[in-house]
């Protein structure tokens, strides 16, 4: 009995190996690798290369210089002009007009008058060291727009008022260089003239569209 059981064990274990037996062997290589899925597209685009703009410098415009056009040009400096002592220093004997100028030396100031009511008080400068006369004189001529060939300047607004050997000193704006420039500006009210009596620009105008030929001008201390 003992000897059929174990007969029947070893026909089954026979049986078994027999069945292994038969199973194919597989590599290592041959199991697949799972492939990753990929649940959206994916695709390279290339890096768009950045080409800058040329750079444009401004051309700067100049600005131009205006040098001032003379409507009339006297040559006051070179003037061969000769008078008398009492025709330079004294105002014509007959003015009726009611028109007064009166040039304040120590205030540096100008008063002007018509019919003996102050009608304008400007700002002045006077000559350099002492360089403007006193005294009563009158206006002897007007230029719009005066040359001083000395000092190579303008002098806009002219009112000659007494000559002083060749040279006609006068009321006048701030002289114009050359170039276009203001001399003096900045220093309306200090000493700072040749010998002339100086106004801005546009107190000048005032003053010669105002006066007139013959116009009495007093200058004093």
């Amino acid at each position: 009995m003992v000897s059929k059981k174990l007969l029947l064990k070893f026909l089954l274990i026979a049986v078994l190996i027999s069945g292994c037996a038969n199973i194919p062997s597989v590599s290592l290589n041959q199991i697949s690798t799972p492939t990753e899925s990929i649940s959206f597209a994916v695709a390279e685009i290339a890096k768009p290369t950045y080409t800058p703009f040329p750079t444009v410098t401004p051309i700067p415009t100049s600005t131009p210089t205006l040098t001032p056009e003379p409507i009339a040009q006297a040559e006051i400096v070179e003037s061969s002009y000769s008078a008398s002592v009492s025709q330079i220093d004294e105002a014509p004997l007959v003015y009726s007009g009611g028109k007064y100028i009166l040039v304040d030396i120590s205030e540096q100031h100008m008063y002007v008058y018509e019919n003996d009511a102050l009608i304008f008080s400007f700002v002045a400068s006077t000559g350099m060291n002492n360089a403007t006369r006193v005294g009563n004189f009158s206006v002897l001529e007007k230029i719009p727009n005066a040359y001083g060939a000395t000092w190579n300047i303008w002098m806009p607004n002219w009112l000659g008022i007494y000559w002083s050997g060749n040279l006609q000193n006068g009321i006048h704006a701030l002289p114009i260089l050359p170039n276009g420039a203001q001399l003096w500006e900045g220093y309306l009210g200090v000493p700072i003239s040749y010998g002339c009596v100086v106004l801005g620009a546009y107190e000048s105008q005032l003053l010669y569209d105002w006066a007139d030929v013959g116009t009495p001008v007093e200058i004093q201390w």
